[in-house]
């Protein structure tokens, strides 16, 4: 089993590159899993929100986290191992899309052998003061033990073509 860790600020293009790595392993099992998923079940629940991207309820997310780690500080990063645990017995690649923390990114590296991060860089992004300022924006600004960083600031072709010369090197 593989997994490849996303990491990134909001609308940088993680789950663009998530989605670029599913199409282009046709012949491997792939899933893509995400810290944030429990989250938005919570925002569909309580907000009664649709669970399109384009009405995220951003603030509420970070709200939420920031909830949920006062009522457990791993309560994200089990929930995630767990869900790492009954998918590798169905899937050849997990693709998580949205490590935002340090720790999110070591316990998976220090629990998985065969584990690869990636850094998006995307463009100027559309959060307000409050939300670029967040922990979940800042707390990876100095981490720079990526295994490969994408810079993707242009075309979803050159894009496309970054993903896939990584995906050339990557073990297998």
């Amino acid at each position: 089993m593989k997994i490849i860790i996303l990491s990134g600020k909001a609308e940088s293009g993680k789950n663009r590159v998530a989605s670029i790595i599913e199409n282009n392993l046709k012949d491997k099992k792939t899933i893509t899993i995400s810290y944030a998923s429990h989250l938005k079940e919570y925002a569909k629940n309580i907000l009664k929100w649709d669970g399109n991207e384009n009405t995220k309820p951003r603030t509420f997310l970070q709200e939420i986290g920031d909830y949920v780690k006062k009522i457990d500080n791993k309560f994200l990063i089990n929930r995630l191992l767990q869900d790492i645990e009954v998918y590798k017995n169905y899937f050849d690649v997990i693709i998580v899309s949205d490590a935002r923390f340090i720790e999110e990114i070591n316990c998976i590296k220090e629990k998985y052998e065969n584990v690869s991060v990636i850094n998006i860089i995307g463009r100027e992004n559309s959060l307000n003061n409050m939300e670029k300022n967040h922990i979940t924006e800042t707390a990876l600004d100095n981490y720079n033990i990526y295994d490969f960083k994408i810079e993707n600031k242009s075309s979803i072709e050159e894009l496309e073509q970054k993903v896939k010369n990584i995906i050339e090197v990557i073990k297998w």
